[in-house]
């Protein structure tokens, strides 16, 4: 369970957490049969009632390395530090003293075997090259679904981060600021503040099938940076899957498809429906990332709209093979 540090960084303990959950949004929102849980029924207000935009964390453009580094192995570790150093290493993407948040799906109360969240490992990886950059601090969180301690302790997550030197952020009900995302679906909608104070984001989802949007990786990733009630997102979910990646430019994606979760998502369970791949794909091009992944699922581009959305937008490429990839075994 977390620590008592780790609830003090939060700014309240987990029970005043659960009681002032519960007071504001109820503890039994449901979306189809998944028993979605929100922080609150309307946007969370702060009292200056800012309504602020997102930075741009992506780092400066370069064509010296391949748009994608895709490596296969056994060691988490190695195919983490292998994927981002061959485009580029850590110190292409930070630099000393900055503040770097960090974006696992963190959203259920699942054991890593069970693939629903990002693996641990992959986690703690990124946590240390970020410090071997002299990062002054890292911070991990996640808008979770179920009870955000439960999701990160029994997800391994909150143990590797500390671990690794890394800091678990949970949002509060007043961690939230009013944001103009600019979207098409997505306008004004509270977005944990934590993306407003740090320096660079680097996105770490997992692979894993959605009953909703197909399939769920680094696009909807961020969905996990969104208070309020994304339900309602649901209703255009390719609309607002890529509004999210035109509002939100990650400085980094490094995508786990270790274990990836190929029916009965996003929260799964039964280990059946989990097959190894043992695989880390790292980019900066959200589309490229998103289109090579759908190969774990099955799944071909005309089956996902928001890919192709978002090209349009010029987010990325979908053509990945048309770009510099770098596929390696570690």
């Amino acid at each position: 369970m977390p620590s008592k540090n780790n609830k003090r960084e939060a700014g309240i303990s987990r029970r005043q957490f659960l009681l002032r959950t519960a007071a504001t949004c109820g503890l039994a929102a449901t979306a189809g049969a998944w028993g979605y849980v929100f922080y609150s029924k309307e946007p969370v207000r702060r009292s200056d009632s800012r309504i602020l935009t997102f930075k741009d964390f992506r780092a400066a453009d370069t064509q010296v390395y391949p748009a994608l580094a895709v490596v296969h192995g056994q060691d988490v570790e190695k195919m983490v530090r292998a994927a981002i150093e061959k485009i580029g290493g850590m110190s292409r993407f930070i630099n000393p003293g900055e503040k770097i948040l960090l974006k696992p799906n963190a959203a259920w109360d699942r054991q890593p075997e069970q693939a629903a969240n990002t693996n641990p490992e992959v986690v703690a990886a990124v946590v240390t090259m970020c410090l071997e950059a002299r990062a002054s601090e890292v911070w991990v969180t996640d808008v979770s679904v179920n009870d955000p301690y439960r999701c990160f302790a029994r997800s391994g997550i909150e143990d590797a981060v500390k671990r690794a030197g890394g800091k678990i952020r949970f949002a509060a009900e007043n961690d939230f600021i009013l944001t103009d995302l600019k979207g098409e679906s997505l306008k004004v909608w509270p977005v944990s503040a934590f993306y407003h104070q740090a320096d660079k984001l680097i996105n770490l989802p997992i692979v894993k099938h959605h009953s909703l949007s197909r399939c769920t990786m680094a696009m909807k990733n961020l969905y996990g940076s969104l208070g309020g009630q994304r339900n309602r997102l649901h209703q255009d979910i390719n609309t607002a899957i890529a509004d999210l990646a035109c509002a939100i430019r990650p400085t980094l994606t490094v995508m786990d498809a270790t274990r990836v979760l190929k029916r009965n998502g996003p929260t799964g369970g039964n280990l059946s429906d989990v097959s190894l791949m043992n695989t880390v794909i790292a980019g900066v091009d959200l589309v490229a990332i998103e289109s090579y992944g759908l190969r774990f699922l099955d799944l071909r581009l005309e089956d996902v709209p928001f890919i192709v959305m978002a090209e349009k937008r010029g987010i990325g490429i979908s053509d990945w093979k048309s770009l510099n990839i770098a596929e390696i075994n570690v």
